[in-house]
């Protein structure tokens, strides 16, 4: 599915020579059998994967309300959301050379806005990211981060980039509303139904003909197969919006239409000078660093930022395998050499993230769409992150490509990244069960860290079942007993009365 490395399309006849052989030297161009075009398209393709973010960051992060009834606000909410993504995204292409782009990360802001903000004010609550964010960088300075990733066995990693997989396919065809949630689920045993019972209604058509193409291009092996995909299914969506006047699935005041657009509307600026927006940063900055402890307690505090450190930490790691297995950048172990670099971005998207008031900025998995168009340099995120800067301006551009055109990327990525599912020695339950867990874990809860979770803690009782507690790195002990914490919070939390 992928090109080889060594394909007479990945590699240039002769080096490239002046400013563009020094770009190809640094970033290890041709070494990893890419091309300065395939970079380019990568990162295009994976901005359209996630630009979803610059929208739905602010309906999240921007609309709660604080313990004194403030929010964010919009407008404000989306600039800092561009900005963050786009200059940590170019710091990670620059620092680390990885095709791996980063922006506010989805679940980390559902907490931010609905577990934090209600017990203090919104600076206290990005102060706590600021400290989140802190935290990591310590912990990756250490050695401590990159120790936990060489400790995991190499079958557990493979089963943690597939779940990734299976876990981007879900998010793919859920928020392309191809599968939904059942309206009544109290009355079945079935939680999630094929759209409103069937398919109806253009976007879900819009959402098929992308995926149709994309499939078609991509076994014919056309150039730029994923980008092409979400152009004409956006060019498609733009046609049926504009005939059809289909609007959104919800338009925020309670009033639903099951046949409408998920998120974003794919309609053309009314005027040339709807195209460019001024972006408003006055967000940057308004943070407390500890004024949380003075409305939620210092107990409350800790494990607060020990939830936000746990999901960061691992969501980060099974995102980075996953991708960097995807492009064939692990070492005969299943690590990404030079992970350090990696983990230093990623710690400082963090703290821009909550000093910006975008929330935890983390490494999205989406990234595995520009890895699927051939990148496997920094070059890409550097791209994806020039068009987030450019975001700022140009919002309603970015609010034209719809879910319903951008998530059939998600769907082959994460095809793509189930094939690697046959590394795993399932016949060897000790490994088998584990690896499963983790898989069928990360879409079943939607989240990346409790599959990661799950999985750590079933090979830690299975090994010390089979009585081969030195096949057990001392640091998975350690990282398996945390998330045994994590995943009894609540109750630690009701007997501490908090």
């Amino acid at each position: 599915m992928n090109p080889t490395p060594q394909s007479a399309e990945n590699t240039p006849s002769r080096p490239a020579t002046g400013f563009a052989g020094r770009l190809d030297r640094y970033f290890r161009v041709r070494e990893r059998g890419s091309t300065f075009a395939r970079e380019i398209r990568g990162g295009l393709a994976t901005f359209f994967a996630m630009a979803y973010i610059i929208v739905l960051n602010p309906l999240i992060i921007g609309t709660a309300e604080d313990m004194n009834g403030d929010t964010l606000g919009l407008a404000p909410v989306a600039a800092t959301t561009a900005l963050v993504g786009g200059v940590i995204s170019i710091l990670m292409g620059v620092i680390s050379r990885y095709p791996f782009a980063i922006a506010a990360g989805m679940g980390l802001n559902v907490i931010v806005a609905y577990t934090l903000a209600p017990q203090m004010t919104w600076a206290d609550a990005m102060g706590i990211i600021v400290l989140e964010g802190l935290v990591l960088l310590v912990l990756v300075l250490t050695g401590f981060r990159t120790a936990v990733f060489r400790a995991i066995p190499p079958e557990l990693k493979t089963a943690i980039a597939v779940g990734v997989g299976l876990f981007l396919a879900l998010v793919g065809f859920v928020n392309a509303g191809f599968i939904r949630r059942i309206p009544d689920a109290a009355n079945t045993t079935v939680p999630v139904q094929l759209g409103s019972g069937s398919l109806s209604g253009w976007p879900i058509l819009v959402f098929v003909i992308g995926l149709v193409l994309t499939i078609v291009l991509i076994v014919r092996n056309v150039r730029g197969a994923m980008l092409i995909g979400i152009v004409v299914a956006t060019v498609v969506g733009v046609a049926v919006e504009a005939l059809a006047g289909i609007g959104p699935m919800s338009d925020g005041q309670g009033n639903t239409n099951p046949d409408g657009w998920s998120l974003t509307v794919p309609q053309l600026p009314t005027s040339p000078g709807d195209l460019v927006a001024v972006p408003d940063f006055s967000l940057v900055g308004q943070f407390s660093l500890f004024g949380s402890f003075a409305h939620a307690g210092t107990i409350a505090v800790i494990l607060l930022v020990f939830t936000l450190l746990l999901a960061d930490f691992f969501d980060t790691m099974g995102t980075m395998v996953g991708v960097a297995g995807q492009a064939r950048l692990l070492d005969e172990e299943g690590n990404v050499p030079r992970a350090r670099e990696v983990l230093i971005v990623d710690s400082l998207g963090t703290i821009a993230g909550g000093a910006a008031s975008a929330s935890s900025n983390t490494m999205f998995a989406e990234s595995a769409a520009g890895v699927g168009e051939g990148a496997r340099t920094g070059i890409a995120p550097i791209v994806t992150g020039v068009l987030f800067l450019v975001a700022t301006l140009f919002s309603p551009l970015v609010e034209l490509v719809p879910f319903e055109a951008a998530t059939p990327v998600l769907i082959i990525v994460g095809f793509m990244m189930m094939t690697q599912v046959t590394k795993i020695p399932f016949q060897d339950y000790a490994i088998g069960i584990p690896a499963f867990l983790t898989i069928v874990v990360m879409p079943f809860s939607y989240s990346i860290t409790n599959g990661i979770g799950v999985g750590f803690i079933s090979y830690v009782i299975i090994r010390t079942a089979q009585g081969r507690l030195r096949d057990v790195h001392p640091l998975l002990w350690i990282v398996s007993a945390a998330f045994v914490v994590h995943f009894a919070l609540g109750p630690i939390e009701s007997l501490l009365g908090l």
